[in-house]
């Protein structure tokens, strides 16, 4: 098997950085000439440390091949009075006002996505099903690339990238590099508009989640996940997601995706915190935009520098530059999680605090699009209804990993 080394992984030595959350390999001569050949591009056999570095989002396989050709694949197609985009697809009649012509199934009462997904998984007899919304576009050598990902017989689901043509931001779209899909890592979710499940991995965990009406995709992976099947993003196969054609379409599209928040921090605690970050990093920036550039930069270079001493066996160098990069892409991190979850208490204090104004004003210019904040604004709408009626805040608390003071309290960067 060959694989593609994530852009994260770095080599110094006997010791190996990569994946997300970021990790720290320390491996023996022998761990080292294996992890070079990988990014040589060589084929390398199984090993407990090609395992450790895949379970990480290290190091991404590159199948050649593989047991399956689409005709192991049922395409199912969830519509609510549309017709399939795929041509002898399994189409899933959700109750639409008027019945949809072609469809195997037809639902008495509407219930949503998962509901008509899990009706047309019940009818495949397939090893692998594919899921596809009507308003998605596939092309004819689609499943190209993503069936030989179930060669392995732990890969539960695979996904390819999801593109939003004229949209110029899109929250379906999650880039151009593989990833292992995971909570809390750099792809924690994949949209349901079009993947490819093995069958049984689907039926051993119950399907798709019929309570859930939003997020049920997102519910399903971490799922999977928790239950030791693999989830794999592979962006060489691409699909086109129809955009919606009204403005206000589209703000409720951005509102729904945040609207499932809520119930998903309900079943998965922990998942959904808005920021993932080191006390140190927070408290660099928050001292910048308060007003204490100088104090901010000091707590910053300070813990960058502490990293030298916690991880000895990686150039002081290389140390020095990975905490400093940590700190530098927080602010981007926390000016998005001002956005997506927490401008509504700041807004309320901006009347009496120049702080709070400062922040929302810094925020947004993060952004450096009024699309970004838009889209941003409308998830936080959604997130924040969704928290009330899950009665829950735990989509609004952030995760400090290490705060100054803290006993064992680590700096950025060492993970």
């Amino acid at each position: 098997m060959r694989y593609t080394a994530d852009p994260t992984l770095e080599r110094h030595g006997k010791v190996v950085l990569g994946g997300s959350p970021l990790k720290l390999f320390r491996v023996t001569d022998a761990g080292g000439r294996l992890v070079a050949r990988i990014v040589a591009g060589d084929h390398v056999s199984e090993s407990p440390l090609v395992e450790r570095l895949l379970d990480a989002g290290a190091i991404h396989p590159c199948p050649a091949g593989g047991p399956y050709t689409a005709a192991d694949v049922t395409v199912v197609v969830p519509s609510f009075g549309r017709p399939s985009p795929v041509a002898g697809a399994l189409l899933v009649d959700d109750a639409s006002p008027q019945p949809v012509a072609g469809a195997a199934v037809r639902l008495p009462v509407n219930g949503g996505p998962a509901a008509a997904r899990n009706a047309g998984l019940a009818l495949v007899n397939t090893p692998l099903v594919a899921f596809v919304d009507t308003d998605v576009t596939v092309a004819a050598d689609w499943l190209d690339a993503l069936l030989p990902h179930f060669a392995d017989p732990r890969v539960a689901l695979v996904a390819p990238r999801v593109v939003t043509p004229g949209e110029p931001i899109s929250s379906l779209d999650l880039g151009a590099d593989p990833a292992r899909i995971r909570a809390g890592s750099r792809v924690s979710y994949v949209p349901a508009a079009a993947i490819v499940c093995r069958v049984d991995a689907l039926r051993a965990v119950g399907g798709f989640d019929d309570a859930l009406r939003v997020g049920e995709d997102v519910d399903l992976v971490w799922r999977l996940d928790t239950a030791g099947w693999r989830c794999r993003y592979e962006p060489r196969s691409t699909v086109e997601h129809e955009p919606r054609p009204t403005r206000r379409g589209w703000w409720r599209q951005r509102v729904a995706y945040g609207a499932s928040a809520g119930p998903l921090a309900v079943r998965h605690p922990g998942a959904l915190a808005p920021l993932r970050m080191s006390g140190w990093s927070i408290a660099a920036w928050l001292l910048g935009v308060l007003g204490r550039p100088a104090t901010g930069a000091a707590v910053g270079f300070g813990s960058s520098a502490a990293l030298i001493r916690k991880l000895p066996d990686v150039p002081a160098r290389a140390a020095f530059r990975l905490a400093a990069t940590g700190n530098a892409r927080a602010g981007e991190q926390i000016a998005a999680a001002v956005r997506r979850a927490w401008w509504p208490i700041l807004a309320m204090l901006a009347w009496r605090s120049k702080a709070a104004r400062k922040v929302l004003v810094a925020s947004a210019l993060a952004a450096r699009s009024p699309t970004r904040v838009a889209d941003d604004v409308a998830y936080s709408v959604g997130l924040w209804r969704g928290a009330w009626a899950a009665r829950t805040v735990a989509p609004l608390i952030p995760e400090i990993t290490s705060w100054p003071g803290r006993a064992g309290a680590r700096p950025p960067g060492a993970d």
